[in-house]
């Protein structure tokens, strides 16, 4: 199958480079990927897409394989998009959907953009990958190094949920925990690039995560019969499933694919604890400003300052969505509500979406009959430290005395 690649495109500039060879960022900013969109148009079609393998992989066309060059892969499944009536009917919405990206090989989306990273490193002759990451993203890269046979180095903050840090160490990775932030972890990695041969794969530092990521808004597009919703719902720490669905969304218009011309809002979400996104949109900025002392218990969305914050923020007001910062207070409550509802094991995350869903409907923003997809970016059990058990004991189970279960 032939590679539609046509170049890379500096995201801050608009400067083209050569995709044949390695390349990192421009000017320190994310490149994205371009495409003859009109040979894709010739030799594609969506009826064709529904004949192949159930997997991510079945969007060949629109990602950045070369020629001939098979995917790093540990079965990346097509994600379930689940309606959500219980939750949505305590909310006050008659159309809210999950995109359950918790069923992917590591438990989270980050498996998408990895498994497209890696491929494409190992393409190049890359023999050793490095990463910062607040947790998914890491467990994600280790894996997908063992499975490539690729030498992996993960920096990530010492308070990282303990299921993270295991599965680095599980995979064979070279893991280290950090006194400070995913920003620290970052400096570490831009600083020893050179001096220890690491290849960056931290998010928009290269490429192709973003690629992956994209396919999470072909996926969407293909279970709704080739419409879009009204609006999606993202938690939003590096951005990258935000600007890849967008990307995406795009691609899919310009191929003549979708059945409406009207893409969804896109609404970003934060924790008030860590907010440079919904800080920048709301002073109308289009970059954002580091935020000081960071703290959240969802520990994806804990990224002070984004790589890629111009490119979330340009997302959000060309799709007339918005930004939103919910209380970091009622995160674990509002995960503890929509699992209970749905049997849908969000992450404290995606349990923040929930929490923007309620602001924006007391809002005005959202009206109760539109079409919303949430997506749930990980999976709840990865996070063993935000939900404390103390659960009741019952000593004696030969005298139970059933009363104490009224």
């Amino acid at each position: 199958m032939p590679s539609f690649v046509v170049d890379l495109l500096a995201a801050i500039d608009g400067t083209r480079l050569p995709a044949d060879r390695v390349q990192t960022v421009h000017q320190g900013r994310p490149l994205l990927v371009r495409y003859d969109l009109e040979a894709i148009r010739r030799c594609v079609s969506p009826p064709d897409l529904t004949k192949r393998a159930a997997t991510m992989w079945r969007y060949r066309e629109l990602l950045p394989l070369p020629d001939g060059v098979e995917a790093i892969t540990l079965g990346e499944r097509i994600t379930p998009l689940l309606p959500a009536p219980r939750l949505g009917a305590a909310l006050g919405l008659s159309d809210l959907w999950i995109k359950d990206e918790s069923m992917l090989p590591t438990g989270s989306f980050k498996s998408r953009g990895l498994a497209m990273a890696v491929t494409l490193a190992k393409h190049f002759g890359v023999r050793r990958l490095a990463i910062s990451t607040a947790g998914n993203a890491g467990g994600a890269l280790a894996a997908y190094a063992a499975r490539a046979g690729m030498e992996a180095f993960i920096f990530m903050p010492k308070d990282t949920p303990v299921i993270n840090r295991m599965e680095c160490v599980l995979a064979g990775a070279k893991t280290y925990l950090v006194n400070g932030l995913i920003t620290d972890c970052g400096a570490i990695v831009r600083n020893g690039a050179s001096k220890m041969g690491w290849f960056d794969c931290s998010t928009l530092k290269e490429p192709y995560r973003l690629e992956g990521k994209k396919t999470m808004g072909l996926e969407l597009a293909e279970q709704l019969d080739w419409t879009l919703p009204d609006m999606i719902v993202y938690p939003t720490g590096g951005g990258t499933g935000l600007i890849g669905m967008w990307t995406a969304f795009n691609e899919l218009r310009a191929l003549g694919w979708l059945k409406s011309e009207k893409l969804p809002k896109m609404v970003s979400v934060q924790s008030d604890g860590c907010a440079p996104i919904v800080r920048a949109f709301a002073a109308g900025e289009r970059f954002a400003k580091p935020w000081e002392n960071a703290a959240t218990c969802a520990s994806g969305l804990r990224v002070p300052s984004a790589v890629g914050d111009f490119m979330i923020l340009d997302a959000i007001r060309e799709s007339g969505g918005w930004a939103v910062a919910v209380p970091e207070s009622r995160i674990v409550d509002a995960m503890r509500q929509a699992v209970a509802a749905e049997g849908i094991a969000l992450c404290p995350e995606s349990a923040a979406c929930v929490l923007a869903l309620e602001i924006s409907l007391r809002e005005g923003r959202i009206q109760g009959s539109d079409r919303i997809v949430l997506f749930n970016t990980g999976a709840a059990a990865k996070y063993l430290e935000v939900l404390p058990l103390d659960l009741p004991v019952i000593h004696e189970p030969a005298q139970i005395d059933y009363a104490i279960f009224d």
